[in-house]
């Protein structure tokens, strides 16, 4: 018997909400920026489902709880979405229901990203709470086995240094480029881990001879984002020197341009996407058909759209791995379970929280990640 796609087998589950909750949480990133996300929390029939809005800009989130038709006796609780969101349905009913449903009533979002997070926070919150409904969990309703899952520490490197001069007409500073620090206290600290790392123009030789090379798995060029702190601009002599200085990465989400396709003749099996990614049309328009893909949820937006990627990358034998968003809640669980059902092996972007503090913890957590003993809904 074959196993249920994704989205079949939920599709059909009962979904009973009686009343939707939000929730705010904030922290500090080793990104250097605060991390806001919201909690959609659905609940109905005495179970709580939960999903994380991963959008970016705060306003967006804090938009939300100072809209005016918020219910004034809570501090969380949305009467649109209320409305909005309340019966008993299936979840094919309740997905197809919120193409009709505004979930940013206070206005626009800042970036057209935001539809799809908030999406797959409302939607990835019906299902856990569908699948708690009928007393069972992902892994069990696919008829699949719960694995371990591995993953790979994603970090910037050290932050600059400086130099004090020692000639006795000046002491000024001198800047230093990045440092290995970060890689190497995390490697120190948990033995074997991988690494997901983004290269930039300003590395050099001597930073790449301090990291360790072997453990490097994906390198993320960052070359399709426009207009953000992360742009990373496409020059052949820069994908050049990371193709050589880390021959054993797979390297995400480069610039395809007429001056750097050559670079990559011969080396297209290394190459995986990530920021395109939204469902298989974006896949079938890449520069190529990929052996590499990075999965992120929220940049679906509905679970059809996730489902009908897997299996496309199933059929294809395309090789899989997770990705993460700087989740601050359930959200980071969720990836887990997805990525043990599905691509477990993977140099999955989904470590724990602690990776992701300013200072790195004396303590972390080692992969990979064992599952819980007794899951429920959509838990790992």
């Amino acid at each position: 018997m074959s196993t249920p796609t994704l989205y079949r087998a939920i599709a059909d589950l009962p979904l009973t909400i009686e009343s939707v909750g939000l929730r705010r949480r904030a922290r500090d990133t080793s990104s250097g920026f605060e991390r806001v996300s919201t909690t959609f929390r659905l609940r109905g029939d005495g179970e709580l489902g939960r999903g994380e809005d991963v959008t970016y800009d705060a306003p967006d989130h804090d938009a939300l709880f100072a809209h005016p038709e918020r219910d004034p006796r809570t501090t969380a609780e949305g009467v649109e979405f209320a409305d909005a969101f309340a019966g008993d349905w299936t979840f094919r009913e309740f997905s197809t229901h919120l193409d009709d449903v505004d979930l940013f009533p206070a206005g626009e979002p800042e970036r057209e990203t935001a539809y799809p997070y908030r999406r797959w926070a409302v939607e990835s919150a019906a299902m856990d709470l569908a699948l708690r409904q009928s007393d069972t969990d992902l892994a069990s309703i696919l008829g699949r086995e719960r694995d371990p899952v591995s993953f790979a520490a994603s970090t910037r490197l050290g932050e600059p240094q400086s130099e004090s001069g020692t000639d006795s007409e000046s002491r000024a500073a001198q800047p230093r480029g990045p440092t290995a620090d970060r890689v190497t206290a995390i490697a120190e600290r948990v033995p074997g881990i991988g690494f997901k790392l983004d290269p930039t123009d300003d590395w050099t030789d001597e930073v790449v001879a301090d990291l360790p090379t072997e453990q490097v798995r994906v390198l993320d060029l960052k070359g399709l984002y426009e207009g953000t702190e992360v742009d990373q601009e496409p020059t052949p002599e820069f994908y050049e020197w990371v193709l050589e200085s880390f021959p054993n990465a797979v390297i995400e989400d480069p610039a395809i341009t007429d001056e750097t396709r050559g670079v990559f003749a011969g080396d297209e099996h290394r190459v995986s996407w990530d920021y395109p990614i939204t469902g298989v049309a974006s896949v079938e328009d890449l520069p190529w058909e990929p052996e590499w893909l990075n999965v992120k949820p929220s940049r679906f937006g509905t679970l059809e759209s996730l489902s009908d990627t897997l299996e496309w990358a199933r059929e294809r034998d395309v090789t899989l791995y997770g990705g993460g968003q700087f989740e601050l809640g359930v959200g980071r669980d969720q990836l887990h379970a997805l990525a043990s059902v599905f691509y477990p092996e993977g140099p999955n972007d989904v470590a724990p929280g602690a990776f992701n503090d300013p200072a790195v913890p004396e303590r972390l957590p080692g992969t990979p990640l064992a599952p819980s003993a007794a899951p429920r809904g959509f838990e790992f």
